[in-house]
């Protein structure tokens, strides 16, 4: 194999850095992530409890036969109330993840659901798409689509816990 030179190195060990230094650099990604998703859930499981939320949330959740139940049971304070302590003990599963990968691995499969139901409220919320506007999203849309890559993420970590369940078994 021919070995190409740049500015005096050889490019195979440059390329063999990189790996190490992507390795790192994903390892301390994978950490972001899921520390990123702890604070969303933390922080979006206590808005829950403010009265604002709970009410801004019910075009929402009333339109959606999925979760539109919640009311039925709980009142809308109380609706909002069950989603915040469910997404609040998500996070503090996902937080797990320094002490065992089991604890996260339910925490992401807990955000995933969560996630895959505010995301079928993209199809059930009226006034989501919004004719005329530049990108086709109306306010509901907007508040909504980034639910998507939030599914997306919980299922990586769900993914990357189980992963690590076999090397670092403590629970």
């Amino acid at each position: 194999m021919a070995t190409v030179t740049v500015h005096g190195a050889n490019k195979a060990n440059i390329l063999d850095r990189a790996g190490a230094y992507g390795d790192a650099l994903s390892r301390a990604g994978s950490w972001a992530g899921t520390a990123t998703l702890v604070v969303i859930f933390l922080w979006f499981g206590s808005m829950k409890f403010i009265p604002f939320e709970a009410e801004s949330l019910q075009p929402i959740i009333s339109n959606n036969p999925l979760i539109s139940w919640l009311y039925t049971l709980f009142g809308v304070a109380g609706g909002a109330r069950f989603l915040g302590v469910f997404e609040i003990a998500t996070g503090l599963l996902i937080a797990g993840r320094v002490i065992s990968p089991k604890l996260s691995a339910i925490g992401g499969a807990m955000g995933a659901w969560s996630f895959l139901l505010t995301t079928s409220c993209l199809f059930t919320t009226p006034g989501v798409i919004q004719p005329g506007s530049v990108i086709g999203l109306g306010p509901a849309g907007s508040f909504l689509i980034k639910d998507i890559v939030l599914f997306s993420t919980c299922l990586w970590i769900v993914g990357v816990s189980l992963a690590e369940v076999p090397t670092r078994a403590r629970v």
